[in-house]
C-alpha cells in the first residue's frame, strides 16, 4: 500500500508542475482540449493508459 500513496504523490508532484510554472500555458492546453471530440480525448486517454501499463510491465 505505501506504493501506491507513492505512486499517487509523484503523479500529483509531476501533474502541479505544469500548472504552477506556465499558469498561462497550462490554461491554453485546457482551451484547445475543449475544442476535441470525444472520440479523439478517449484516443488520448486510451493511449495513456496503454503508456502506463507498458511502462509499468519495465518495472516488474
Amino acid at each position: 500500500m505505501a506504493t501506491v500513496g507513492l505512486a499517487l504523490a509523484l503523479m500529483l508532484v509531476l501533474e502541479g508542475i505544469m500548472p504552477f510554472a506556465a499558469p498561462a500555458k497550462w490554461r491554453e492546453m485546457f482551451s484547445r482540449l475543449l475544442e476535441l471530440s470525444d472520440g479523439q480525448i478517449r484516443f488520448i486517454g486510451l493511449a495513456l493508459i496503454l503508456s502506463g501499463f507498458g511502462v509499468s510491465l519495465l518495472f516488474l
